[in-house]
C-alpha cells in the first residue's frame, strides 16, 4: 500500500509543531542511505520515523535499525508501514530529553545516525550527539539548507558561527546533496539539503575542551563586537590583556571571532589559560 494511502487510512493529521514533512521518493530514500555510506553491518539510529519510508530504506540495506518517534499518532501508520520487517525496533520517546544512560540501555552498540530531521530541533539535535559521550560514528540528517551551509562554512564567511566551529571540532561535514522543497510530503516553505558529519575524535588535540568551547561561545556571542571585547566580558580580564593574548596568537586587536578557524580558537584558548593562571 502507497504511504499516503495508509496516512488516509488511518486518518493521520499532520501536526505543524512538530515539524512533520515526509519523503516518499523511493530514489532519494535510497539515495540518503548510500550518502550515509552505512552498510548491512551498520546499527543506525533514525531520529524522527515519521511514516517510516526512510526506516523501511535504512532497515532494507543495514543490521538493525532503532526509530524515534514523539508522535504517538503514528503508531498505526508505522505498523502497517514497516510491516515484515523484523530488524526494527520503534521507540516513541523524545531523544533530546533522554539522557546518555537512558539511549545506551537502548541502542548498546557504535552506531551511525539517518535522520530527516524535523527543522525545529535541527541544531539542538545535531549537538546533542556531538556533545555527548555517546558511540557515535555519523550522523547524515536532511535538514534546512541554510543550516546545512552554516555547518559547512569556511572561517571569514558570514555563515560561519559557533555551531561550525563545533561541526568541525566533532568531525567532517559535507553537503552531499541538495533536496528541493517539492520532494516533502506536506511541502515546506524551503529548501534542504543532506549533510552527513563523519565524526573524528582525533581530529584536534585540545588540552582543556571546556575553555575551548568557553572562547568560542565568546567569540560569537556577542558578533558586533571585537574579539578583544568579548574576552574581555567573558573572561573578566583587562581589554589591554585581551589584546595582548591576542597579539601572542599572530592576530590584530581589531579582529573578530568569525576569521578564526578552529585549530586558532584552540591556539587562543590555550594562550587565555596561561593568563587565567597568573
Amino acid at each position: 500500500m502507497e504511504i499516503r494511502e495508509i496516512l488516509k487510512e488511518n486518518n493521520f493529521r499532520f501536526n505543524k509543531a512538530l515539524g512533520q514533512n515526509f519523503i516518499t521518493d523511493k530514489n532519494l530514500l535510497n539515495a540518503i542511505v548510500t550518502d550515509s555510506g552505512a552498510s548491512e553491518e551498520d546499527v543506525i539510529v533514525e531520529i524522527g520515523a515519521g511514516a517510516g519510508t526512510l526506516t523501511r530504506a535504512i532497515a532494507e540495506r543495514c543490521k538493525k535499525v532503532y526509530a524515534f518517534e514523539v508522535d504517538d499518532n503514528l503508531r498505526p501508520v508505522l505498523k502497517k508501514s514497516l510491516e515484515g520487517l523484523d530488524n526494527v525496533t520503534v521507540v516513541f520517546a523524545d531523544v533530546l530529553k533522554m539522557s546518555d544512560e537512558e539511549l545506551l540501555k537502548i541502542v548498546d552498540k557504535p552506531f551511525k545516525v539517518i535522520a530527516n530531521l524535523p527543522y525545529y530541533i535541527t541544531t539542538p539535535l545535531i549537538m546533542r550527539f556531538l556533545e555527548s559521550s555517546l558511540p557515535v560514528l555519523s550522523l547524515t540528517v536532511t535538514i534546512q539548507k541554510e543550516v546545512a551551509e552554516r555547518l559547512v562554512a569556511k572561517a571569514g564567511k558570514p555563515e560561519y558561527g559557533a555551531v561550525t566551529v563545533a561541526a568541525d571540532y566533532a568531525g567532517d561535514a559535507v553537503i552531499t546533496r541538495i533536496i528541493g522543497k517539492e520532494m516533502f510530503f506536506p511541502v515546506p516553505k524551503v529548501d534542504s539539503a543532506l549533510l552527513t558529519l563523519t565524526i573524528n575524535k582525533d581530529k584536534y588535540n585540545v588540552n582543556n575542551e571546556k575553555l575551548f568551547k568557553r572562547t568560542v561561545k565568546a567569540a560569537f556571542l556577542w558578533r558586533r563586537k571585537t574579539l578583544a571585547n568579548n574576552l574581555q566580558n567573558m573572561f573578566s580580564l583587562p581589554k589591554s590583556e585581551c589584546e595582548e593574548i591576542l597579539a601572542s596568537c599572530g592576530f590584530s586587536p581589531m579582529i573578530r571571532g568569525e576569521k578564526l578557524t578552529t585549530q586558532e580558537f584552540i591556539n587562543l584558548s590555550e594562550e587565555i589559560e596561561k593568563h587565567l593562571k597568573k
